[in-house]
């Protein structure tokens, strides 16, 4: 007989003794009596470990918030339920209405009624009801049905089975430690978490797998997978790993890895069978390949989709699926050719491709051409390819973003790359539309995020690094929601009621990131960081430019030229899209040096020529941060003493950081152009 998974919270909230903060579940006494009665007795129809999930849910939240020890009880509302008593049922019946983790909330008599069609939806609704309680909602309001709008909300984990974390900046791992898989309290308390903002899949490993990691497909860590499976279960979410192209060598001893070799082929269906048979939620596999010396199909002189669909074949008996990643170019190719450009990349080697690829197969694209940079333009594979699943990657480590020693609050630039319009259609042509599937009629189609976590006591190392993983989830989940409700909601949550707290942390959330632009990379050049650890200012630092400098700066002019008469890479683009990036005069300012080569002298639309404006953003995001700080210190007292002065550190360090980024960058293009500050600052 299985040994039930069993969870319990027993958390000291602040000053980290077990080991790890509650985050936005910490539940702060609530003054919201209209709801106290409905949280002393919770109903429910359906039995089973997620719905279990649900009602401890609602447990832990009447007891921290009402101080109430709610009762529970397995009953049909049909025949049993007392609806003239006030309290909560839950309600999975066959209205395929709710189908796809939806769940409507209402008030039927005196009785507060959740119901959905699958028992994720049961949870999701749990945690809306807590959620909105926590925030001050009436009874009365509750009468709205909710549909999660991406089928796949991912977490990228990029944890190594050494402990280590690959651009992760919040301690070590919490999976994985001296070779072997972690299972403990941590692992029901990240799964409980992540749940609650909508997160349905976790890849749990780094999709550079090397080594010991390679083994996590075998029977060695099998007993230790399943239980990290049975605990995502318990909270809806699918358990993923990444995979080495490669293990049929590494581990089967076979002298190929060709994907259409039918040794291989029968290796991989065999090998497959032990995760989906011991592992009732797992979900697939995370693929990156023929990238950054990742072995892969190229090998062999194979496709992309002729590798991904050899692993889909084998995956498919079991419902599973492949996600394959698109960042894909070559790191070793010579820069000097000005008609080399590493953002053609993805769309050159797999646009040509469309069509081709299974059905239970999802390209995984970054949401730009480069790498997670402050200012990208979209990817243009949103929009070039029709016939193939996609789903949009973005990162919330914060590798090119401050790694979480600045606060950089991304849902702003998030909601921008959603929005935009592909013009692959007349209308349904945003990269929501394509990746929720609302474009094509996709089913298998989402969103992924590079994790931010590890086992620091707050997760995230900066506490406010904790608003990324949060609205990530919560965007994911409902694209409508703004990044100004997002960044309260989190606040309230996490902080409590105070409007002085909320509104002066969500000023700060707000400004973190076009400030973080302005003292960094302004007008879409990026990089212009030290080499490998990607951390500080080094204006020539780009690692893969051998041969000169990423942005091509020379006395006289910088940037790009990457028009039809340059790289050509904006031919890549629907119009108007091509046409708009066409010309310094049409493009989008913050993308300018990203798509063109411009002097010094360009006079921008704000009448300041091109060097005056690198020097004045370089200023302005310093002072920025100077607001930041002092926008902080202001909360002194209003806030527990040890995430308090956790973050002011952290702050501090960024306005003396942003100091250094200042004077580096207009040092360097002082020294480069000969042209003075036209406000006489010293630019040393």
């Amino acid at each position: 007989m299985e040994e039930e998974v069993v969870l319990t919270f027993n958390i000291k909230k602040g000053d980290g003794t077990m080991g790890f903060e509650k985050a936005w579940l910490n539940y702060y006494k609530s003054d919201n009596l209209a709801m106290r009665d409905y949280f002393t007795v919770v109903t429910y129809n359906k039995d089973d470990s997620i719905v279990k999930s649900a009602v401890l849910e609602l447990t832990t939240a009447a007891k921290e918030l009402f101080s109430i020890d709610i009762e529970s009880s397995l009953c049909d509302m049909k025949s049993d339920v007392d609806k003239t008593r006030k309290g909560i049922h839950f309600q999975i019946g066959d209205n395929k209405d709710l189908e796809n983790e939806g769940y409507r909330i209402s008030l039927a008599d005196e009785m507060l009624l959740i119901e959905a069609y699958t028992s994720n939806g049961i949870l999701y609704g749990t945690f809306d009801l807590i959620r909105s309680t926590i925030l001050g909602a009436d009874v009365h309001s509750f009468n709205r049905t909710i549909f999660p709008k991406n089928p796949l909300r991912m977490l990228n984990h990029w944890d190594n089975m050494d402990g280590s974390i690959e651009r992760g900046y919040s301690g070590n791992s919490f999976f994985f430690e001296h070779g072997e898989v972690i299972v403990n309290e941590r692992t029901k308390a990240y799964a409980r978490l992540v749940s609650s903002v909508g997160i349905n899949a976790v890849v749990i490993n780094n999709v550079n797998v090397r080594g010991t990691a390679t083994n996590l497909i075998t029977n060695r860590y099998i007993d230790k997978l399943k239980q990290i499976g049975e605990i995502f279960a318990s909270y809806g979410i699918k358990l993923y790993l990444s995979l080495n192209f490669a293990a049929p060598m590494e581990l089967g001893g076979l002298t190929s890895a060709d994907p259409l070799d039918e040794e291989v082929r029968l290796w991989w269906k065999k090998e497959v069978q032990l995760l989906f048979k011991e592992i009732p939620s797992f979900g697939g596999f995370l693929v990156k390949a023929d990238s950054e010396g990742r072995p892969g199909p190229f090998t062999y002189q194979r496709t992309h989709a002729e590798g991904a669909n050899m692993l889909a074949e084998a995956v498919k008996p079991y419902g599973g699926l492949i996600i394959w990643r698109c960042f894909v170019y070559n790191c070793k190719q010579d820069w000097r050719d000005m008609k080399t450009d590493r953002a053609r990349a993805s769309f050159d080697n797999f646009q040509s491709l469309d069509g081709d690829f299974a059905e239970n197969v999802i390209l995984q694209v970054k949401n730009g051409p480069m790498d997670f940079q402050v200012r990208e333009p979209i990817s243009p594979l949103f929009g070039g390819m029709k016939k193939t699943n996609l789903m949009l990657e973005v990162q919330i480590a914060q590798e090119y973003t401050g790694q979480q020693r600045h606060v950089c609050y991304l849902i702003p630039m998030f909601k921008e790359i959603l929005k935009f319009r592909t013009y692959c259609k007349e209308e349904n042509d945003t990269v929501f539309d394509i990746v929720s599937g609302n474009t094509y009629g996709n089913k298998n189609a989402g969103m992924a995020a590079v994790a931010n976590t590890g086992n620091d006591d707050n997760w995230t190392g900066h506490d406010l690094a904790a608003a990324n993983l949060y609205g990530y989830g919560r965007l994911s989940f409902d694209p409508d929601l703004t990044s100004e409700e997002i960044a309260k909601e989190w606040i309230t949550l996490t902080f409590g009621m105070k409007e002085h707290v909320i509104d002066y942390i969500s000023k700060i959330l707000m400004m973190s990131w076009p400030a973080y632009e302005k003292y960094t990379s302004p007008l879409g050049i990026g990089w212009m960081v030290n080499p490998s650890h990607h951390y500080g200012p080094n204006v020539d630092g780009y690692e893969y430019d051998r041969w000169g400098t990423y942005h091509k700066a020379d006395h006289t002019a910088i940037g790009v030229d990457r028009t039809k008469n340059g790289t050509g890479y904006t031919t890549q683009y629907h119009q108007p899209n091509q046409e708009l990036y066409g010309t310094p005069e049409t493009c989008p300012e913050e993308l300018l040096l990203f798509f063109h080569r411009i002097p010094y002298t360009y006079q921008l639309k704000t009448g300041k020529t091109l060097i005056q404006h690198i020097y004045d953003s370089h200023f302005e995001g310093v002072e920025d941060v100077e607001e930041m700080v002092k926008l902080w210190e202001e909360l002194k007292g209003k806030l527990e003493e040890v995430p308090y002065h956790r973050v002011l550190h952290r702050l501090q360090e960024q306005l003396e950081h942003s100091k250094e980024w200042r004077d580096v960058i207009c040092s360097y293009f002082y020294r480069k152009t000969a042209i003075g500050d036209k406000k006489g600052r010293e630019l040393y």
